[in-house]
């Protein structure tokens, strides 16, 4: 097979999985979209080593030991990813990323100022508690 096939598809691969990333607004959309990306580079690691390989007549293999450390890696940040996910999720009862945004910067909606000062230590207080 010719190289061309596998570095065609490895970056259309990419490109949607970067699509994922700047247009989706869903965490764990998010997420898989990184997980798309990983896999995108782990097919051009093992094109290429397989393309070098066949130059070189060596047998390394670097390209496809790099794509187990990929692996592995993205395994652990996709455990750690959901985890923070579910974690937000349970406290703000959301995984949309603007709105997650928009509460650390301190925009909670547009019923934030309509708030007095009383209820607002009694949400604060309620959130602490939860």
């Amino acid at each position: 097979m010719h190289l061309a096939y596998p570095a065609v598809l490895s970056a259309l691969l990419f490109c949607t999985g970067l699509y994922g990333v700047l247009a989706r607004r869903n965490a764990i959309l998010v997420l898989m979209s990184v997980e798309l990306m990983l896999n995108a580079v782990n097919l051009n690691l093992v094109a290429f080593d397989v393309w070098l390989s066949k130059t070189a007549e060596e047998t390394l293999h670097s390209g496809q030991a790099l794509t187990l450390f990929t692996i592995a890696i993205a395994a652990a940040e996709i455990g750690i990813g959901l985890a923070i996910v579910l974690a937000v999720h349970r406290n703000r009862g959301t995984a949309d990323i603007d709105r997650l945004r928009d509460t650390a910067e301190g925009h909670d909606g547009p019923d934030h100022d309509a708030l007095t000062a009383e209820q607002s230590d009694e949400a604060q207080k309620a959130e602490a508690t939860a």
